[in-house]
């Protein structure tokens, strides 16, 4: 085993699984030894996810998911392995060694988002160099006016984008690789006659986001050139190879038509939970809507997904693991409040809520009040955000403020003591709900009855708890001054539908009670031990009970599992030799891996000698039940048969019944 090898174990022996995934998922109690929750790898509202504390593992009984402590992290991070023993030591605070990677592809995976951290850390640094600067005084002047103080701008670490498209490039290309620097999602190009990979010409305009309007104002600023006079050769190739067309196409444009896609913009550094710098939110400075969007994210890359990224969630999680999370639009906002001394807030950025980031903000607290603008945007926003957190089982309150006001415009304005009282009187999400109904619709005719309420019902669809879809539509009948029995039916049909639509989990394997009985004795020893016998006690005393020996002996030597459900998962534990693995890395298929995790997830009885000896009968009467039924299938289809024939089938029959009678008392009668 090598030094990694070694320590891989070690810290694996050490990392506590039960508080590792408890940082990601809400664990309950759920036995002697197990632990659940809902499972963050699909979408489900009844957990189904097990951790079982003493062989430190996971399980899915809904997905079949499972594995321990390193695969759940490389799992939930998309990390390779390596990466994810490194982050269990780092959680540990234990300092792990040099790692060997296990193929040259998980190896160039690894430094690829090695490579992509380190560039997001050194534009940061740029950006907040390039802030101090004299022509950074009109952004500085709007961090002021915005109420930014130096401490909140070194704090989020906020930068500045100068109007050159190339300065940023230049500084990166002289620390990374070129295609690092093209796959970083900082910068924007234009193809123009090179031959891409394929040998197709292309002129056309192109970005990392694929957004030709970039190049158009790039254009507009100045020449695509650089001082350097670096020339692209045609079919050159890089050290890292492009996964994807995206990446072909990134290769394939000379590092001197590349240029920022940030220019006279204030920077706002996006972080991953763990606090890395992952990309960039750019917020427009000048008036001319010809300069872009007034707001826009740096493009995705394999470290940046912006639907699956909540703003100041490195910040804010341990606040909210103490109280609930805020969740606000926008930098900006969430700066405010965080200013403000509500440290418990995250945002979105650039985009609208997604299911990712409920699932996300999940692993930290169920309680949210969602602080969107009131506008007519910010209203339907609010709308889409309560359905994904309804889904979640979210307790969810929702902050209306007055119009015309945003969270930074209302604390500046009012200050932090009467948001602080807006956040006390925030609404239940339906009474939110029930007053847009009212608000939008003329409940006092039939007609606007009937709109309100099927702007409703979707919304009670998501709702997980059929008592909570019971209540609310009482509720629901009495403020819009509805027949709540007419209601009811209306709701009951919505609910069958919801159960129609429910995705069916995976049923695992059937299997008997005997047969995961046996299953977790071959598994009991740390060291599974083919055919040897173990030692006995000293100084005459009897033998030590070993369960993995005593279920080794009964299976080879009668063969019980045979035809059985799990009898490939007991062919591997049978044919592991003498190897030191962990029991769950023996089976050979996934099928049988997702078997041996949920019966060993469900170690609910002990494994004394009585009960192993009493699956071992169990097996045997069922193997002679199935050849007893064989010979009577072979009776009725011999009835025309030689005499000879009968009367040795019916000899077996006698046999079997015999047997059979005989393996109710523990003898081991050959079947």
């Amino acid at each position: 085993m090598t030094v990694a090898g070694e320590f891989k174990e070690l810290l694996k022996q050490q990392a506590d699984i039960v508080r590792i995934v408890g940082d990601y998922v809400k664990l309950k109690k759920a036995g002697a030894q197990n632990f659940c929750g809902i499972c963050p790898f699909h979408l489900e509202k009844t957990p189904s996810f097990s951790v079982h504390a003493t062989r430190q593992f996971f399980h899915c009984f809904g997905c079949g998911a499972s594995g321990d402590v390193f695969g759940f992290v490389q799992k939930i991070e998309n990390i390779t392995f390596p990466e994810a023993v490194h982050l269990v030591a780092e959680k540990m605070g234990i300092a792990p060694p040099k790692f060997s990677y296990t193929s040259p592809e998980e190896m160039r995976q690894a430094k690829r988002r090695a490579s992509l951290f380190d560039i997001q850390e050194a534009a940061c640094q740029f950006f907040e160099q390039a802030l101090r600067r004299p022509e950074a005084a009109h952004a500085r002047e709007y961090l002021k006016r915005r109420g930014l103080d130096q401490e909140l701008v070194r704090q989020f670490r906020i930068g500045f984008a100068s109007d050159s498209g190339f300065l940023l490039r230049d500084y990166l290309r002289a620390r990374f690789r070129e295609e690092v620097v093209r796959e970083s999602g900082l910068f924007s190009w234009k193809q123009a006659e090179t031959y891409a990979p394929g040998g197709n010409r292309s002129g056309r305009a192109t970005s990392g986001a694929g957004k030709g309007n970039e190049t158009q104002r790039a254009e507009r600023s100045g020449p695509l050139s650089t001082s350097s006079g670096e020339s692209f050769r045609s079919g050159e190739v890089s050290e890292l190879e492009p996964t994807s067309f995206l990446d072909r196409r990134a290769h394939a444009v000379p590092l001197s038509a590349m240029y920022s896609k940030f220019r006279n913009r204030v920077m706002f550094p996006i972080a991953n939970e763990q606090g890395k710098v992952i990309a960039f939110t750019g917020r427009r400075l000048s008036s001319d809507e010809r300069g872009g969007p007034k707001y826009f994210n740096s493009s995705e890359t394999p470290i940046y997904s912006k639907s699956r990224v909540l703003f100041n969630l490195d910040k804010a999680k341990e606040w909210i693991r103490k109280e609930y999370a805020i969740l606000v639009e926008g930098q900006m906002d969430c700066i405010s409040v965080f200013a403000a001394g509500f440290h418990n807030v995250v945002a979105t950025s650039g985009t609208a809520f997604t299911q990712a980031q409920a699932k996300l903000l999940a692993r930290f607290t169920k309680n949210v009040v969602v602080n969107f603008d009131p506008d007519a945007a910010g209203a339907k926003a609010t709308e889409r955000t309560l359905g994904l957190l309804i889904e979640e089982d979210f307790e969810v309150r929702v902050l209306g403020l007055e119009p015309g006001f945003d969270p930074d415009l209302y604390i500046r304005e009012r200050g932090k003591d009467a948001y602080r009282e807006a956040l006390r009187h925030s609404e239940r999400y339906f009474d939110y709900l029930i007053h847009r109904a009212r608000a939008q619709f003329a409940v006092r005719s039939p007609e606007g009855k009937v709109k309100a309420v099927n702007y409703l019902l979707p919304h009670i669809q998501r709702v997980p708890s059929r008592i909570v879809r019971d209540e609310l539509a009482q509720e629901i009948a009495q403020k819009l001054g509805i027949d709540s029995v007419v209601l009811r039916q209306e709701l009951k049909q919505v609910a069958t539908a919801r159960s129609a639509a429910a995705v069916q989990a995976p049923v695992e394997a059937q299997v008997t009670d005997a047969e995961r009985l046996l299953v977790r004795a071959l598994s009991s020893a740390t060291q599974i031990r083919a055919g040897n016998r173990p030692r006995s006690g000293r100084e005459g005393r009897d033998e030590e009970f070993d369960p993995s020996w005593q279920a080794q002996f009964a299976l080879r030597a009668e063969q019980l599992h045979r035809g059985l459900g799990c009898e490939s998962l007991i062919d591997a534990l049978l044919s592991a030799g003498s190897e030191d693995k962990d029991a769950l890395e023996l089976p050979r298929s996934e099928s049988d891996r997702r078997l041996l995790a949920a019966i060993l997830i469900r170690e609910e009885e002990e494994l004394s000698p009585e009960r192993l000896e009493g699956a071992i009968k169990a097996l045997r009467r069922i193997a002679l039940r199935r050849k007893l039924e064989d010979v009577q299938r072979q009776l009725q289809a011999a009835r025309a048969s030689e005499p000879g024939e009968l009367e040795a089938l019916l000899e077996e029959k006698v046999r079997l019944k015999r047997a059979l009678m005989d393996a109710r008392f523990g003898e081991p009668t050959q079947v």
